[in-house]
């Protein structure tokens, strides 16, 4: 007797960033954390990344839960590949093929948000970060995750969609900057990994 797959349906969204469309799945494709990989050598343990950058003009590809964000080059419009890159995903997770292989601990990246944290005022980031900027950042093809708070100072790391998107750094100050400190006095400023 045939195995009966569950059929799997994928939809693509565009995201505030132009060089980046998010992928949703019916199925989780990732239970914890995200990965993000910026070049093919990057998608080792991501068999579902490695084939993502046969496509041309995938510049790079971010997983989680039950999305995945991809980047393209400038030179490729989002109207030419889109449709290729939904069905491909949609037939590769239908495929029963993993999308990742290798340990456990090469899939995602977990951040220090999900270790103990070391003052209340760092837990009361990452709850601020959680509750209300979270979920609009993953709405958007992106992920934020906590990075240091130090002297005043709120560092996080932007993925996905987030990562490069002209619109990052006024969400960045405007939104999650008043956010943080308006609920947290002890927050001053809001910056992106790298900047």
């Amino acid at each position: 007797m045939q195995d009966v797959k569950t059929p799997v349906s994928v939809y693509a969204e565009s995201t505030p960033n132009p060089t980046s469309m998010k992928f949703v799945a019916s199925q989780f494709l990732l239970q914890e954390g995200s990965v993000e990989y910026p070049t093919k050598e990057s998608a080792a343990n991501c068999p579902l990344a490695v084939q993502l950058f046969s496509f041309t003009g995938v510049s790079s590809v971010f997983i989680t839960s039950n999305f995945v964000t991809i980047n393209k080059t400038p030179d490729i419009d989002w109207y030419d590949i889109t449709n290729i890159l939904r069905e491909f995903i949609k037939g590769y997770i239908q495929s029963g093929e993993k999308i990742f292989i290798g340990p456990l601990e090469q899939k995602a990246d977990l951040t220090v948000e999900h270790t103990f944290s070391s003052s209340k005022v760092e837990s009361k980031i990452i709850e601020m970060l959680d509750e209300y900027v979270r979920p609009a950042v993953e709405g958007d093809g992106g992920a934020i995750h906590f990075k240091s708070f130090n002297e005043g100072v709120v560092t996080l790391t932007l993925k996905g969609s987030c990562s490069g998107c002209p619109s990052s750094t006024v969400t960045l100050k405007n939104g999650i900057e008043n956010l943080l400190k308006k609920m947290i006095p002890e927050v001053t400023e809001v910056v992106a990994e790298g900047e």
